[in-house]
């Protein structure tokens, strides 16, 4: 374990928690390329198999550069334990499969990725764990969905791309309550603009591929909680199952972590002046920023949020030919639908990200043919704003 003090500021902690400097001296990170490690003797290996002594074994599930990420991520987050793994849906997967069974059941925010939504309904159904999804902003639905088998509550929060806010804490009670989990994901704040551990959440989901890394560079996911439900049960099926982060994208997401608070507050700030200049548009129906006052729920984000994040959606006139024409006529924007980079990413939802849904599910998640997503990125605003204006 790394020696960090817990009164450190995030920033700090961001910089410097979770490292254990090798006989090296080394002031970076090492990354450890290795697939398995050598043991002093017979007797010490057999007590580490045992887990009677603590040490690296084989690197799916013991690796220091993975540690470092773990334990860094974990120290923002304000949890005991975080487990990395291999992308952001593998967080997801692992989380249920640790802490589900057949017979058991999700109620899901309706708001949420839709490769989470195909995750839940195609591949978790068939093993006897059922889901139902509920609009995010409305706890009355949470409650009704509510039933005995019900075991975890799962959302995104700010939601993505409609920048959605959930009451964490009015969501934590009603789990505890009824003897549930609250698993949030919380990719698009980070835990630099929201910590839901500390407003009762049980589970933290992070697809580290986005903000984390924050150039598009790798690929990677963790699950950030307490030491039984993360540090031994989901840990228990990752050691076993093998959904493993490399140390090179450990690596990767830890020099990540040392710039994030500077990033999500450039990110946040760029967004807020892009949001608002596409509210005043005339070819523009509605945007959806949490940051703008004008969201349903701003106050709830204000209060919970300290920031509104780099993602925003807005809406145009004349539907998905409309939408098309403004994406293809960009060319400072990035085309791509990944999320969290410098370079600011331009996508439309309802062919991408939302492609895999359903007609009538796309129409329940508020995903409309107008509707583009823009992850606002670290170029000059006013260059972001001139090749939106293009389209518009």
């Amino acid at each position: 374990m790394s020696d960090f003090d817990e009164n450190w500021a995030l920033e700090t902690l961001a910089v410097r928690a979770g490292q254990v400097r090798t006989a090296e001296g080394e002031h970076s990170e090492p990354i450890f390329p290795t697939s398995s490690f050598v043991f002093p003797s017979a007797a010490e290996a057999a007590a580490r198999f045992k887990g009677e002594s603590k040490g690296n074994i084989y690197s799916r599930f013991t690796n220091p550069t993975v540690r470092t990420f773990e334990e860094r991520l974990a120290a923002l987050e304000g949890g005991d334990s975080c487990v990395a793994t291999s992308s952001g849906m593998s967080a997801i997967l692992s989380t249920c499969i640790a802490l589900l069974k057949a017979g058991d059941h999700i109620v899901s925010s309706r708001s949420i990725f839709g490769t989470t939504v195909v995750l839940f309904n195609k591949y978790l159904q068939p093993f006897g764990v059922e889901t139902t999804f509920v609009d995010l902003t409305d706890l009355d639905a949470w409650k009704k969905a509510i039933k005995p088998e019900t075991k975890l509550l799962f959302l995104e929060t700010p939601s993505n791309p409609l920048t959605e806010v959930a009451d964490l804490k009015a969501l934590a009670d009603l789990a505890h309550e009824n003897d549930c989990l609250l698993v949030v994901d919380n990719c698009l704040c980070t835990p630099v603009l929201q910590q839901p551990l500390k407003l009762g959440a049980d589970i933290v989901i992070h697809s580290a591929t986005k903000y984390i890394d924050g150039q598009g560079r790798a690929i990677g996911g963790a699950v950030v909680g307490n030491k039984e439900l993360v540090g031994e049960t989901v840990f228990g099926f990752l050691r076993t199952a093998g959904p493993t982060l490399s140390p090179f994208n450990a690596w990767i997401f830890l020099k990540g972590l040392e710039t994030l608070s500077l990033r999500m507050k450039a990110h946040s700030a760029n967004a807020l002046e892009l949001a608002q200049f596409l509210e005043q548009h005339k070819n523009v129906n509605q945007v959806h920023y949490s940051g703008l006052p004008s969201h349903p729920q701003y106050e709830l984000a204000s209060q919970q949020q300290f920031a509104g994040s780099g993602v925003l959606s807005f809406e145009v006139k004349g539907g998905k030919e409309a939408a098309w024409k403004l994406i293809d006529s960009t060319r400072l924007l990035s085309i791509t639908a990944n999320l969290g980079d410098t370079k600011s990413t331009i996508t439309h939802p309802a062919t991408t990200t939302h492609g895999r849904l359903t007609d009538e599910e796309r129409q329940q998640a508020g995903i409309s043919d107008g509707l583009i997503r823009v992850s606002v990125g670290l170029e000059s605003i006013d260059d972001i704003k001139a090749d939106i204006e293009k389209g518009l």
